[in-house]
């Protein structure tokens, strides 16, 4: 079976946005907006559940997204459950959580979870880009964008073309292509 478009399933603008950036010339991006509960368990359990539930809803093949923000003075957390933190604390909030430590790295991660359709395994795909949490700096419409810094900038601060060359987003899509054009062994 040889895939020519995919049900990306989100109801982030931003996030559709970057995909079909990212992914538009290598194949049709369609999204839904699926309500698909999240689990609880590491980033791959989570992006695996998330993948088959979301096949399962539409009754097809699914293609859904997981990120995830670790901070290594935490040993990895709020890692997938950085939504609940962010909505929670916000940018400062996020800040002050690594105020007593000296370690302030971090890890970006992007899990994409394909499903060909009900029943079947989901495959990922995860890309990791390795930054520092700073202070806010940048518009502060897309997530924590404005508190992950890589080589200087924060997300936030780069324009979309030079972050979509360097983000974990791009990095787990660029498997994802691979595994495209390998022929989806």
């Amino acid at each position: 079976m040889t895939l020519t478009k995919i049900n990306f399933i989100t109801g982030n603008k931003n996030k559709l946005s970057e995909v079909r950036a990212i992914l538009g010339n290598v194949i049709e991006v369609d999204n839904q907006a699926v309500d698909v509960p999240e689990i609880q368990g590491t980033i791959e359990e989570i992006a695996k559940e998330k993948a088959r539930r979301a096949a399962e809803a539409i009754n097809g093949p699914a293609l859904t997204e997981d990120t995830a923000l670790e901070f290594h003075a935490l040993k990895g957390l709020p890692g997938p459950y950085i939504k609940s933190f962010m909505e929670a604390l916000g940018h400062e909030g996020l800040n002050r959580m690594l105020d007593g430590f000296d370690d302030r790295t971090g890890e970006a991660v992007c899990t994409f979870a394909f499903c060909r359709g009900p029943g079947a395994d989901p495959i990922i795909f995860q890309g990791r880009t390795q930054g520092t949490i700073v202070r806010p700096r940048g518009p502060t419409n897309f997530g924590w964008d404005p508190i992950f810094e890589y080589e200087g900038k924060t997300y936030a601060e780069m324009d979309k073309e030079a972050k979509n060359l360097i983000s974990h987003r791009y990095k787990a899509l660029v498997k994802f292509q691979q595994w495209l054009a390998d022929g989806q062994s």
